[in-house]
Parts: C-alpha cells; structure tokens; sequence
C-alpha cells in the first residue's frame, strides 16, 4: 500500500464572532479575513511538511479550492509546480485542478506536461468534479458539470499521449484546432485518478481503469462506491482489477498516546466542523447540483431518519458531517487517531470491510493544528505504520465480497 500526504492549507484565523454571523465560510467571506502574512507563513510550514514526507517516505498531494477558510490552494499548478522541483522522491498527486471549471484543458494539459517533466516523471493525475461554492467563484453552470468532466478528461489524455503533430478537436463542450503541447510529459500518460462516491460515475471509473478514491466517505459508502466499479467492469467484460486501483482518504493523526493522538484527531476534524459551513445557495440549491433521484433527500430541510436513502446517493458530506466528535469520526471511519498500533488496526479494519485498497491518503494536518504538532504525527507515522502498510501487496480487489 502506498501512503500520500495531504494538507489544503486551511486558513483557522478568522475570529470566531466572524464565522458564527457568516452564512458561509466558503465561497463568500470577505477576503479582508485573510491576513496575507499569516498566509504566507502557512505557506511555509505546510510546504515545509510535504518536504518532510518526501524524506520519510511518503508521497504527496496537491489539491484546489477557491474563495474559502476551508484552502489557501486555489491555484494548484503552482503548488504542484513547486513539489515537482522541491521533493526528489516522492509522487506527486494532483487531485486536483478543478478542470470542469477551466476553459481551456489543453492548457491544463500544458500544466501536467510541464510539472511532470520538471519533478522526472513523479507526477500522478487526479480529476475531481467542482462543489458549489467552486462553481459560483468560477462563473460555472452546474447542470453540465458530468459531461465536461469526462471530455475534458479526454482531451487532456489525447493532449498528453499524441506525439506526431497537431490534432484538432470538436467536442460539445471544447473545440481546439491547433493541438500540439510542447513539452511533452516525462512519462507517457502519468497515472489517472478520478475521487468519486456516487453509483454512476463510479461505475465510469471502474471501465476507464482509473484510481478510484473515496474521501470521507465511510466504510459503507466506500464499499458500496468500490463494487460499483469492479462491476461495472465485470458488465463490460473487462478483466478485474488489483486493489491498486483504489484508495481512500481521512484524516490521519498519530500521538505517542491515544489521548495525544485523539487530541490531535479532535484539532483535525476543524475541517468537518468550521470550513465545511456553507450557505445553501452553494449546495443543494444550485441548479443541476445534484440528479433528480436525489430531490427527496436534498429539497427539504430535514430528512425524516426512517427516509431511505435514494440508490446510488450518500448524503451530503458537509451537511451530514458538521458536528462530528472525534469519537463519532473514529466509527465513521473518516478519523483514524491514536498511538501507531491504534492507527495501523484502525486503517486495516476499514481495509478488509471495503474489499481493500492500495493507496491511503492521509489528511495529516487542519485548522489549530501546530506545524510541530503535524511534523510529530507525519514521523510517528512514517517511523512505526508506514513500513506495515508498505508490505501489503496488490491483491484482486473486493477480496472479502
């Protein structure tokens, strides 16, 4: 199993009197908050961090956000940008830019190329498809939001794969005629990611034969998202896939003891209860946020606890997660906090329930966190649970099913 570090670099010094009269963290509260030498210093203890994973073994991740508390990352090229000449080891995931927001996926695919061939071919690809708040900072419509997804998709694919000249490209979405990138990447196609839980996008990455992640979502939405996939692969006659094609992310925070580690756990799951706060404008009421089988469930204020849940659907992370005690996330299987046993029986308990999987992203550093806080857990963690998880192979995945 490989292990990828990921902070968002949140931005935790906003006075609480601000947040409890903000309708919503994300997407709306006024930049005067955000103090540019405080970000700046973040900046630094964070990229800090992801130089120490590279020199304890573990890969990193680079993600985007906009206009929120909740990521100082709206710019996810530069960050990449930055690892792929900083680290010398490790992988570098982008997960990712939010393509379906771009116009433009060639110069998107200019991005990779140029960031892959700076870090020797150490970058990995990762698609996740816009919130809501990302939409309204970006000018975006919602109802189409699937269908550029896969055909930017596509187009950056073709863009980095195609050597021998120009091509053009008429799609519904993007029209290019002039398509040539120079560089070239280092690799020929550094491999895919798309982070995903609903049924049918699922089911789309399992016959595209992408890495399958799952972030915060639990161990029966994870199970249920991931055997959508290896049917969907079974439908199309393709052949199975190891337990490397999947991958989950939670929030991770090792102590020397399981009060130490719950206490950290407690400081993470900020990410949950503060940055997660959204105005409904940016969620469940923007046009084509969400499929019609999901209106029962979205378009009242309040779900009857007896109301089934709609096939396919989970409920809303935010929504759903907002209030949660690091107890409460330990048995949700978002948190695992504790002493380095505690941790390892924690992860592998959620491994075996889900069917397996081969990539772990570790959510390691949020809100009140310390950057020595966060060094302490990232060697705790590399020194005493990185080498276990390390020795688990690739094995036919839903093992357990």
């Amino acid at each position: 199993m490989d292990v990828w570090y990921q902070c968002e670099i949140p931005y935790p010094n906003v006075a609480k009197d601000v947040l409890d009269r903000a309708p919503s963290v994300r997407g709306s509260l006024p930049n005067r908050y955000c103090d540019p030498k405080i970000a700046a210093d973040l900046f630094e203890e964070c990229i800090d961090e992801f130089l120490l994973c590279d020199d304890r073994g573990l890969n990193v991740v680079a993600i985007e956000h906009h206009a929120g508390i909740n990521s100082l990352l709206a710019a996810n090229p530069m960050l990449v940008a930055i690892l792929a000449r900083q680290t010398r080891k490790a992988r570098i995931l982008s997960l990712g830019t939010l393509i379906t927001l771009r116009p433009d996926p060639v110069r998107v695919a200019e991005e990779y190329a140029t960031a892959d061939v700076i870090s020797r071919g150490r970058l990995e690809i990762g698609f996740v498809k816009s919130g809501g708040s990302e939409m309204a900072s970006s000018n975006m419509s919602a109802i189409d939001n699937g269908w550029r997804y896969w055909e930017a998709i596509d187009l950056i694919s073709k863009a980095l794969t195609s050597h021998d000249g120009p091509f053009s490209w008429e799609g519904q979405y993007f029209s290019h005629r002039h398509v040539n990138i120079w560089p070239r990447g280092y690799q020929q196609l550094p491999r895919m990611w798309s982070a995903t839980g609903d049924a049918s996008t699922s089911r789309d990455v399992g016959r595209r034969g992408m890495v399958h992640a799952l972030v915060l979502r639990g161990p029966e939405g994870t199970k249920a998202a991931f055997a959508a996939n290896r049917q969907a692969r079974v439908d199309a006659g393709l052949p199975a896939q190891t337990t490397d094609n999947f991958a989950y992310a939670a929030l991770v925070a090792v102590g020397e003891t399981e009060e130490e580690g719950m206490r950290l756990g407690e400081k993470l799951l900020w990410f949950l209860n503060t940055s997660m706060k959204s105005a409904p404008q940016f969620g469940k009421f923007l046009p084509g946020g969400a499929p019609p089988e999901a209106a029962p469930m979205i378009y009242r204020s309040r779900r009857a606890p007896d109301t089934p849940t709609p096939a396919g659907m989970k409920p809303s992370i935010g929504g759903a997660l907002i209030g949660t005690t690091p107890h409460q996330a330990k048995a949700q299987g978002i948190l695992f906090a504790g002493t380095p046993d505690s941790v390892y029986k924690q992860i592998m308990d959620f491994y075996n329930f889900v069917g397996g999987f081969g990539h772990l992203v570790m959510i390691g550093r949020s809100g009140p966190m310390t950057h020595a806080e966060t060094e302490k857990s990232i060697n705790l963690f590399s020194r005493e649970v990185l080498p276990r998880l390390k020795a688990i192979a690739p094995v036919q995945a839903g093992f357990n099913q």
